[in-house]
């Protein structure tokens, strides 16, 4: 059985508690994607954005950015297109984690959103409702794209400013919002340079192994 229908409501209950409650509902030796969503299913957005980002930012699962960033698709398109309820195909439902790292990494996210959720509150509603909530979902597909790439040092800006959105959305914070767009423009910019000046050694260390091979025949 999933969370009742009044903890989706953050004057309810912190998100930070719903976290730690997620995890130890979620037990088994290991667990899909199908049975997380399942948990979350008909809860607000921002909450699930906050479940799928906390753990980027503090990762402890080999590979998690990548998954996650392939389940914020969904929410990210759900704000885009303003559809109520999450759709997630099949085979991604079926992957799995270790029950342990899973439960260990939002335990983890629990402690830190303990510390940083105090400090959103109501203001400026206007960023967190639509036509904004479509500039929104744009911004989360773009960093949930990047997330999937296997960049190294790519993670944790993206999984930032996904943080930061989720909890606009779940506080109806504008500020969170709008803090969210330069954390996001700083994670877009580490990818386009660092992609640059990857492909450009990559480039420079072919035309020398070409040079090399070259001298020796």
């Amino acid at each position: 059985m999933g969370f009742t229908e009044h903890m989706m409501r953050s004057d309810d209950v912190p998100a930070s508690r719903i976290i730690c409650d997620l995890a130890a509902r979620l037990d088994g030796d290991r667990i899909s994607v199908g049975e997380l969503l399942g948990q979350l299913e008909g809860r607000a957005v921002g909450l699930l954005l906050l479940i799928l980002s906390l753990p980027i930012c503090i990762p402890n699962i080999p590979g998690i950015s990548t998954i996650f960033g392939l389940l914020l698709i969904g929410p990210a398109l759900q704000m885009i297109f303003g559809a109520r309820s999450l759709w997630m195909p099949a085979f991604v439902k079926r992957w799995s984690f270790k029950g342990e790292h899973l439960r260990g990494a939002l335990n983890a996210c629990g402690a830190v959103l303990r510390k940083i959720e105090v400090l959103a509150k109501p203001r400026m509603r206007m960023m967190t409702r639509r036509p904004a909530m479509v500039y929104a979902g744009v911004q989360t597909l773009v960093m949930a794209l990047i997330l999937i790439l296997p960049m190294p040092g790519a993670n944790v800006i993206p999984g930032v400013a996904v943080v930061l959105t989720g909890l606009a959305v779940l506080q109806r914070d504008g500020l969170f919002m709008l803090l969210s767009i330069p954390v996001a423009v700083g994670a877009g910019t580490w990818v386009y340079f660092g992609g640059k000046y990857a492909l450009a050694a990559v480039v420079w260390l072919w035309d020398e192994a070409l040079n090399l091979l070259g001298k020796v025949v």
